[in-house]
């Protein structure tokens, strides 16, 4: 049987890899056999960083929000919350680019999601934070003990006003209370004389039976 050489399938197929790996280094881009390990490798490089791109273009866009958002005294959450609520349809690619080259519009925008976002019980400031000197650090700690020690003097007043308070909502009950023990003796001494009565005429019953039985045995004794 004759020897059949690839020819001309094999060359086209090792030059549309050598076309792959064109401005490789080294012998990457002239021999076929590195030149296709590193084609291979490359392909599955480029399949993970096509899904890793959109995630990493989402994390920039968001942090260019976040920026803007602070600038305008609002958070992102509920920036993007506003939004929602009064159907507003721009995506975060589009928010990013007027943070950063329309801030006008971008404004415009905040304050239309402060209107449709719910208000929340315990807003919370932005707050920018800015390097102090030692003497104002040391003002503001003295203000703040000031502050806690304030509030110690006005719960000691609270307390005694509680205490008053409780004492007048427990007076009511305390009267209550004396009345019905009053009562209670009243009906006991009103029904005390009665109770006597009743022991002795038990006791003159008892008695009169026991002169019966008597009798009667000494009947008995004396026939």
């Amino acid at each position: 049987m004759p020897r059949v050489k690839g020819g001309y399938t094999t060359r086209r197929r090792r030059k549309a890899v050598l076309k792959l790996a064109k401005g490789y280094y080294g012998s990457k881009h002239t021999i076929y056999k590195t030149a296709h390990e590193q084609v291979m490798r490359s392909l599955r490089y480029a399949f993970r960083d096509r899904k890793a791109r959109k995630r990493e273009f989402r994390k920039l866009w968001i942090t260019r929000i976040n920026a803007a958002c602070q600038l305008n005294d609002i958070k992102y959450s509920r920036f993007i919350n506003g939004l929602n609520n009064a159907d507003v349809v721009i995506n975060r690619k589009m928010l990013a680019d007027m943070a950063v080259n329309d801030p006008e519009g971008f404004k415009k925008l905040v304050e239309v999601a402060k209107k449709a976002a719910p208000k929340a019980k315990n807003e919370e400031k932005v707050v920018v934070l800015t390097t102090a000197s030692k003497a104002e650090k040391a003002a503001a700690l003295a203000e703040e003990a000031k502050a806690q020690k304030k509030p110690a003097k006005k719960t000691a007043a609270k307390k005694e006003e509680d205490v008053a308070e409780v004492a007048k909502e427990e007076a009511p009950k305390k009267t209550a209370a004396k009345k019905t023990t009053t009562a209670k003796k009243a009906t006991a001494d009103k029904e005390a004389p009665k109770k006597a009565a009743t022991k002795s005429t038990a006791a003159k019953s008892t008695t009169t039976k026991k002169t019966t039985t008597a009798k009667k045995t000494t009947k008995k004794d004396a026939e």
